[in-house]
């Protein structure tokens, strides 16, 4: 190569690609010599590894040669790879007891009486008193027809009371369909029609708000009569033959009703077998114990709350059950979180990042926390988002566990432990790796495992899976598919997640199957917004939404949280809402494609959310693009007549002289209409370049003015009838 050209002499040469991956095969004669390069965190020797079982199992299947192997199904796995994947890495199996909630609980009376049990508003319950009341009521329950197998909807509010009418339910051998107050009547007339309860039990101050159906009972258990009724029943232990049938494992403990595809919520029915699994997994990892104290902080209708009551009861702790009120206050929440002693906290990220906040704001109210564990669920864990709270409390104390489960399955099927320092400290934490008797299997669309680091839809097997859904045998069917990895029979859950398993065998959350959005014939991740609307100086919490307020005009709209603890947090104050925005966008502009800015920032006091704790993304206000507009009216006929096509075009009622097209919620496909309106209107040829590059009314007018009066704009298109519809 030196005497390719005449005085020039090589020194040194290297190969580099902008490819992360690249694969030479080269042909040595006699035999092939395969070549990976790989940039991090891609590992070369995997991939020669998957490369070279790929050749073999190749081979293998050119020889057999039977026809009824399609190069898509050769195996890119070798046996040891493979065995690692489905068996090493979901080595779970324990023995377990064979019970039920109201037999471990009545031990547990019998253990610590006298203890408390449950605390609400000043108000205690003592172990032996909470079991005196379920029993009492269990009674009334049975004497109604209720047992194993049976129904009870309950519609309460959160309260000392709702643990006794729940307990009271399982102590019958029926099973407990949460119902919150809160919810729409025409939602609860659906759960109730298609749940089939027994009868529903509920409060005086609930019982207004729920809607009458024919043939179906109600027990208000704070009516005088109730109050009567009960007093006069039993409140010793119940006895088997009391009820209509044995209490059995498998019978169900509760039905959960989740958001279904259709539009309508469907019910996941839950054995006694399984929370009795989950709390003998968690006891090997977290030691829980009678000088816990828990909250329960989230409504009855999100699964997390059976680990909120089930974890205190179980284990001879004491459940503080945390008003509504409370919960929808940040700072209220952790007064009550330092005044009662709470050990074992359980939240879901959204709700915790409040409380991150109000724990920055009170420091030395902070500093006096209790807490042992604080434990996630429900949402993805964003590792950032953390790094205000690692900065002032111990990363041991208390220790930060990441949990995850569908309703589908029981509370929680993975964990994993959470460090101040990640080795992706700015991404979505991992789930970790399965719990006791619960197995992880990340698949392809053929149901086979997918090497480590790809990215795979996950299932779920084992002892953690509900009965399924409650009068849906079909979806059941649809969603509990075989396991062709198990024994005879078994089924897995497919939980339309998609996550990739790390080298260490723990599983990132990658997303949703379907979470990918398109707008204007872009595929987004949101997530990725919301981590750079998250990360400016002036934001605490952000969220990003796609709306659709108009029809065919989709438009993403992001929504943040001021950062009251930033040291700028002066300067967070005194910005108006669309300075505020105004300097979010230009920085989300730096940092994301522009087809991924927001068309809209909207400021808000607070991020709403559900009854579960999780971010409300119905309850998101509409945006008002107005509030980033200027009130400079025009001064020439010429920007009146630009401001009325931006109004036009924009959809708004007016527009000044100063306002950006695009700060105004305008997007590529609206500047492109906007163009072909100014020709039209204007008769003036306008390169689209010129609107994203002077993208105000002032700005667009000055540029129209400029332009010679030699260039003749293109003539306005206009409808003509067709040639042989003149003939005709």
């Amino acid at each position: 190569m030196s005497g390719a050209l005449e005085g020039v002499e090589l020194l040194s040469a290297h190969e580099r690609s902008n490819y992360p991956l690249t694969v030479s095969v080269d042909d040595s004669g006699s035999r092939f010599d395969v070549v990976v390069q790989a940039a991090s965190p891609l590992s070369p020797q995997a991939v020669t590894g998957l490369i070279h079982a790929a050749a073999a199992n190749l081979v293998t299947a050119l020889e057999e040669e039977t026809g009824a192997t399609g190069l898509h199904e050769v195996q890119v796995l070798d046996e040891t790879d493979e065995r690692q994947l489905l068996t090493r890495w979901n080595d779970t199996a324990h023995e377990v007891p064979v019970t039920t909630l109201p037999r471990l609980f009545a031990d547990q009376v019998g253990r610590t009486p006298d203890a408390v049990a449950v605390t609400f508003e000043g108000t205690e319950l003592s172990y032996a008193e909470l079991d005196a009341r379920t029993n009492r009521l269990a009674r009334l329950l049975i004497s109604r027809g209720v047992g194993p197998e049976s129904v009870v909807a309950v519609s309460m509010e959160r309260s000392a009371d709702l643990v006794v009418a729940l307990l009271a339910v399982l102590k019958t051998g029926g099973a407990y369909v949460p119902v919150d107050p809160e919810y729409p009547a025409d939602r609860i007339a659906y759960m109730f029609g298609d749940a089939r309860p027994v009868l529903v039990l509920t409060s005086r101050s609930a019982a207004g708000g729920l809607p009458v159906v024919a043939d179906l009972e109600r027990v208000v258990v704070d009516e005088p009569q109730t109050v009567s009724t009960l007093a006069g029943l039993d409140a010793g232990e119940l006895a088997e033959t009391e009820r209509r049938c044995a209490l059995l494992p498998d019978h169900p403990a509760y039905v959960i009703y989740t958001s279904g595809s259709t539009g309508n919520p469907k019910g996941v029915a839950v054995p006694h077998r399984n929370v009795v699994q989950l709390f003998e997994a968690a006891k090997s990892r977290y030691d829980f114990g009678a000088d816990d104290v828990w909250t329960w902080f989230h409504s009855f209708s999100f699964d997390f709350s059976v680990w909120e009551m089930w974890g205190a009861l179980l284990h001879g702790g004491r459940l503080v059950v945390v008003p509504h009120g409370i919960s929808r206050s940040p700072g209220g929440f952790l007064d009550l979180l330092v005044r009662e002693r709470v050990t074992v906290l359980n939240q879901t990220p959204s709700a915790f990042y409040q409380l991150v906040q109000a724990d920055a704001e009170a420091p030395d109210l902070g500093s006096r926390l209790a807490l042992r564990f604080v434990i996630f669920g429900g949402e993805a864990l964003d590792h950032g988002r953390l790094t205000e709270w690692f900065a002032r409390h111990p990363e041991d104390a208390p220790a930060l566990v990441n949990m995850y489960a569908p309703t589908e399955t029981t509370v929680v099927c993975t964990a994993y432990p959470v460090s101040a320092r990640e080795e992706e400290s700015t991404g979505v934490l991992p789930i970790g790796s399965p719990m006791w008797n619960t197995r992880a299997y990340v698949l392809d669309d053929s149901l086979r495992p997918v090497p480590v680091g790809v990215a795979g839809e996950l299932y779920l097997a084992g002892a953690q899976l509900s009965r399924g859904y409650t009068h849906r045998p079909g979806l059941t069917a649809e969603r509990f598919v075989a396991c062709p990895f198990g024994a005879a029979g078994e089924r897995m859950y497919r939980t339309g997640d998609v996550v990739r398993r790390r080298a260490d065998g723990h599983l990132d959350y990658v997303g949703r199957a379907d979470d990918q959005v398109k707008v204007r014939g872009f595929r987004i991740e949101l997530g990725e917004i919301e981590a750079v609307l998250a990360s400016h100086p002036l934001v605490g919490q952000a969220a990003v939404v796609v709306r659709e307020d108009t029809p065919g005009d989709k438009r993403i709209v992001g929504y943040v949280v001021a950062d009251p603890t930033a040291e700028n947090s002066g300067a967070a104050a005194d910005l108006s809402a669309s300075a505020l925005s105004a300097a979010v966008r230009g920085y989300v502009r730096e940092r994301l494609p522009d087809h991924m800015v927001p068309s809209a920032v909207m400021r808000l006091d607070v991020l709403p959310l559900t009854v579960n704790g999780k971010l409300d993304r119905r309850a998101l206000p509409a945006p008002d693009y107005r509030v980033a507009g200027s009130n400079r009216a025009p001064s020439t006929p010429r920007e009146k007549e630009l401001c009325d096509l931006f109004a036009e075009v924009l959809g708004l009622p007016e527009v000044g002289v100063d306002d950006s097209f695009f700060d105004l919620g305008g997007h590529s496909l609206l500047a492109t209409r906007l163009v072909s309106r100014i020709r039209t209107a204007l008769g003036a040829e306008l390169p689209i370049r010129t609107l994203f590059e002077a993208p105000t009314v002032a700005g667009l007018a000055s540029r129209l003015e400029a332009q010679t009066n030699t260039k003749r704009a293109r003539p306005a298109l206009r409808p003509r009838p067709r040639p042989m519809q003149e003939e005709n």
